[in-house]
């Protein structure tokens, strides 16, 4: 008898399409991740010194600016012990709806806040508390994302469909580029009164598309078998922490991925326009490297299924080491083509080879009773020391040696850090993670060691 018509898809076509919604859904949150990230970035960079910080010095007002930015990433690896510790307790979806509700909400609310001018102190205490809820927010999103999208993939092509989460980060930076460019263009009067507001009112319609997408997903299966065998870790980060190499290793194999990206995006443009380029000009620059980093990122995923997760990232972090002074001369050379070409060659093309095969390394390196919290709290770790002070630090230097040696040390620096750590994380790419009896931080007691 043929089927009915009605009848239910069958089961692989309803796997192929959940794993095709769960992707989706984490590519929009780190869409909506880096999309605050980078606007909060950019608009510190061009106007919050003076509407929060006034009557600074410029470079001082900038510094104060980039450490209300640093706040949100001091925040994250709480976040990441918090939504980590309910995710692998009660399931990944419900926390990752309420991730995002807070980081976009946050968000949005960044862009009603009042200034200096009109509510004093309070003005920066409002700010500094709402990229706190940011941060906390921020460290529950990526690690929920990823291993939803991993736990739904299977074995074989883990690292590819991870890449759509990480792809999140270049889109975001491409919305943002595209609503900073316009708002940019506004007279700087303008733009200071009113126009810095609309990037953050604006993260609201990202905000909706996400939510709707993520109320259409279904729960890890992964987890459910947990569940379902009532093995879930009664406290997940005490269980992380009574072995913690594997975290260790996770946050230091992604420092040199964030400090190369946030040193050349939001800090390249207080620093390339404080050398003369005008605003249009490194946004440019900003938005030809995200479309790279589109095309990088699901490559040096997809490669690393084939040949390992360690080979892909360690070649990303050699490159990006080599190439750190040689694109700082390259920015330094004040010509516009240039610049392009060196934000490519450091963020489009190296950062992203390092950044692309994270999703699915870090998740590959915990057992599924603690996978949202191990990690969550490796990644956000990371973020935190790669990207959280990294612009803070790089302003106090620049200003005081009068030049930008010190932004192609920290990224030189950073990036040999992964690329020593590697040498000790063993591979992970053909790690099976069905199952629930292995040991809590290792998928089959697959520890990690040199």
């Amino acid at each position: 008898m043929p089927p009915s018509p009605l009848a239910s898809p069958p089961p692989n076509r309803e796997r192929t399409r959940q794993l095709r919604r769960v992707a989706l859904s984490g590519l929009l949150g780190t869409a909506v991740e880096f999309y605050d990230f980078l606007v909060y970035g950019t608009v510190a960079a061009l106007v919050f010194g003076e509407l929060f910080f006034p009557g600074a010095d410029p470079a001082v007002g900038t510094i104060a600016a980039f450490g209300t930015f640093a706040a949100g990433y001091v925040a994250r690896p709480l976040g990441g012990v918090l939504f980590g510790h309910f995710g692998d307790r009660l399931g990944r979806k419900s926390m990752l709806l309420l991730t995002m509700g807070l980081m976009g909400g946050a968000s949005f609310l960044i862009g009603l806040l009042p200034t200096y001018d009109t509510i004093g102190v309070w003005a920066p205490v409002l700010l500094i508390t709402l990229r706190v809820v940011q941060g906390v927010a921020i460290g529950g999103e990526w690690g929920g994302a990823t291993l939803m999208v991993v736990e739904h993939a299977g074995d074989r092509r883990r690292g590819l469909w991870s890449s759509f989460t990480q792809m999140g980060a270049p889109l975001g930076s491409l919305l943002s580029t595209a609503v900073v460019t316009f708002v940019v263009a506004l007279p700087k009067d303008e733009f200071a009164a009113w126009g810095w507001r609309v990037p953050f009112l604006l993260s609201v319609v990202l905000l909706g598309v996400g939510l709707f997408v993520r109320l259409k997903v279904v729960e890890s299966p992964l987890f459910a078998e947990v569940k379902q065998d009532r093995a879930e870790s009664r406290l997940p980060v005490l269980d992380v922490l009574r072995q913690p190499r594997p975290v260790l290793l996770a946050c230091c194999v992604g420092i040199g991925a964030f400090t190369a990206q946030s040193l050349l995006t939001s800090y390249l443009i207080a620093y390339a326009t404080g050398i003369g380029y005008a605003r249009p000009q490194v946004l440019t620059a900003l938005t030809v490297s995200a479309c790279v980093a589109l095309v990088v990122l699901p490559c040096a995923s997809a490669l690393s299924d084939r040949v390992g997760r360690r080979p892909v990232v360690l070649a990303g972090a050699l490159v990006s080491a080599a190439l750190a002074f040689p694109v700082l001369a390259l920015v330094d050379s004040k010509s516009p083509g240039l610049l392009i070409l060196a934000v490519v060659l450091g963020h489009g093309i190296a950062q992203s080879t390092m950044y692309g095969p994270l999703g699915a390394l870090l998740s590959e390196m915990f057992g599924t009773r603690v996978r949202y919290t191990g990690a969550s709290l490796g990644y956000q770790s990371a973020t935190l020391i790669g990207a959280g002070f990294s612009p803070m630090i790089a302003g106090s230097l620049v200003a005081g040696s009068g030049n930008g040696t010190p932004v192609a040390l920290l990224v030189c620096g950073g990036s040999l850090i992964t690329a020593l750590t590697v040498c000790f994380v063993r591979e992970t790419s053909r790690t099976s993670l069905t199952g629930t009896s292995e040991s809590p931080t290792a998928p089959h007691s697959q520890e990690i060691s040199a």
